[in-house]
């Protein structure tokens, strides 16, 4: 039993770093494990290889030599990038992959934000920990993921099954299908011999790992809704010498009022926080509330500086679903944004788990096999002759 108990953890280790991987692919950001997709970071990180993802907010603040995730404009079409800072300017960070001859910033991609980091490769003695080959199969397993989305779609006309927010619809739809199925497969067991000789602790053990992963694919979805759509967002703007029509390209020294757009496809409400990245945006709402299937605007207020030039901008959105008071989400974002967050999805995770441990039945075992042996007495009973 204790090889077995040893082999079951073992799966159970093995599936979480597997969701979280896929769970970075549906968010769009590490979640706690990272992978590289290209060779850029050889023979630090091959490709395939993954790595421990630490978020920015907890990493601190990056310094020269440290393999960082960001949100690249440019290069590769965009989207996140691991790659090396190698060194820190007044205008951003220069960033580089180790196999590559020049910095990033040589080409078209400009100097590297705070903003933009999303995540710090954990890198103990100044060497990044990685695990070779464990982005590969996640890739793997993501495209043939959105091919069967792509699929579904077609098939349906449900345009929502697109995009990482449909992988995530298609994720969770896939663990309720698994979660109902090994439901029914539990509570149709019939076999009296085989419920008498099982072991205690391995019923307990089957029915939370269970529960476990099911509660930790819907945090996954959940996470989802709030983080995909959410974000950093890029102004690149433009201060001109003469007035334009052009919305980010503003006269030096003026004022110039842009829409943010906050959308909610979903048909949980929403409460969305919008924060300027720098002093020369100003919001005229820092929070709004977005119903099922409806749109907000918030407007940005963008000064251009006196010096002509281009000066990329950035507002960041935080956004959670609307399942807590207001007030207290307001309190909580307060202490920090992650706070609301982390409290959302330890909610549901919590929930999902009780309640799926309420399904598949969390009385003591050994009561339940006492009950089977009484009924199975009483069944072999002799009749009384009168």
């Amino acid at each position: 039993m204790i090889r077995w108990g040893v082999r079951r953890g073992l799966q159970a280790l093995l599936a979480l770093v597997f969701v979280a991987l896929i769970a970075g692919q549906i968010l769009g950001q590490p979640i706690l494990l990272g992978f590289v997709e290209t060779g850029s970071m050889e023979p630090t990180i091959e490709t395939g290889d993954g790595f421990v993802a630490i978020p920015s907010d907890v990493a601190g603040q990056p310094e020269p030599g440290d393999v960082v995730v960001f949100e690249a404009q440019q290069l590769h079409g965009g989207g996140l990038t691991t790659h090396r800072i190698v060194e820190e300017t007044d205008r951003g960070y220069v960033t580089r992959g180790d196999a590559n001859p020049f910095p990033d910033q040589d080409g078209d991609e400009p100097y590297v934000q705070d903003e933009q980091i999303v995540a710090v490769a954990w890198q103990p003695s100044d060497e990044v920990v990685t695990v070779p080959s464990l982005g590969t199969g996640v890739m793997v397993t993501s495209n043939a993921l959105e091919s069967v989305q792509v699929r579904l779609a077609t098939a349906s006309g449900i345009n929502s099954l697109h995009g990482t927010g449909g992988l995530a619809y298609l994720v969770l739809g896939l663990s309720i299908g698994l979660y109902v199925v090994e439901t029914i497969r539990e509570r149709r067991e019939t076999s009296t011999k085989s419920r008498l000789a099982r072991d205690d602790e391995t019923e307990r053990l089957n029915s939370r790992l269970l529960c476990a992963t099911f509660a930790l694919l819907v945090v996954v979805a959940a996470a989802g809704a709030m983080l995909v759509p959410a974000g950093t967002q890029s102004y690149g703007v433009v201060s001109a010498e003469f007035d334009s029509e052009q919305p980010l390209m503003i006269e030096q020294g003026t004022t110039e009022d842009v829409p943010y757009s906050v959308s909610n496809g979903g048909i949980v409400p929403i409460i969305s926080y919008v924060e300027a990245g720098s002093d020369r945006v100003a919001l005229d709402a820092e929070r709004t509330a977005v119903g099922p299937r409806d749109t907000d605007d918030v407007t940005m207020s963008i000064t251009a500086p006196e010096a002509t030039g281009h000066y990329p901008t950035y507002v960041t959105e935080y956004r959670y679903l609307h399942v807590l008071p207001l007030p207290l989400i307001d309190v909580l974002y307060d202490v920090h944004p992650w706070v609301p967050f982390l409290a959302i999805v330890s909610l549901l995770g919590g929930g999902t788990y009780g309640l799926g441990r309420l399904l598949l039945g969390s009385a003591d075992p050994r009561s339940r096999r006492k009950s089977v042996r009484d009924r199975g007495r009483k069944i072999s009973r002799p009749f009384k002759r009168h």
